[in-house]
């Protein structure tokens, strides 16, 4: 989608990656509600995780490994954290590409919300 905003930071059109491969790529979130607050996204543009295919089950795996190298990388692994994907307006979904929150760095509280 060429005006979708997760799209164009695939694209590396703006904003700075953390992480960056064929599928994938990461970036540190503009509101951060954690010390580490990293967006994960396919490079694939999927609106939200109720529209994807079963052909995407990889690529989402794919994601979660990703969030696991990020999570080592920021020193968070072993004190913990969080991976959030929300799907929908109403469960805070802000932007219509789905994306992986990586949120770590603190105590994170529970429930969340």
């Amino acid at each position: 989608m060429d005006d979708c905003i997760f799209c164009k930071i695939a694209r590396k059109e703006m904003g700075r990656l953390v992480y960056d491969d064929e599928t994938v790529a990461a970036f540190d979130d503009l509101n951060p509600q954690a010390p580490t607050h990293v967006l994960i996204i396919p490079k694939k543009h999927i609106e939200k995780l109720a529209v994807m295919s079963p052909d995407d089950a990889q690529l989402m795996g794919h994601i979660l490994e990703v969030a696991n190298s990020i999570a080592a990388e920021r020193s968070i692994a072993t004190m913990g954290y969080r991976v959030v994907v929300n799907n929908g307006r109403a469960a805070g979904q802000s932007v219509d590409h789905v994306h992986f929150h990586l949120l770590g760095g603190r105590a994170l509280g529970w429930p969340p919300g």
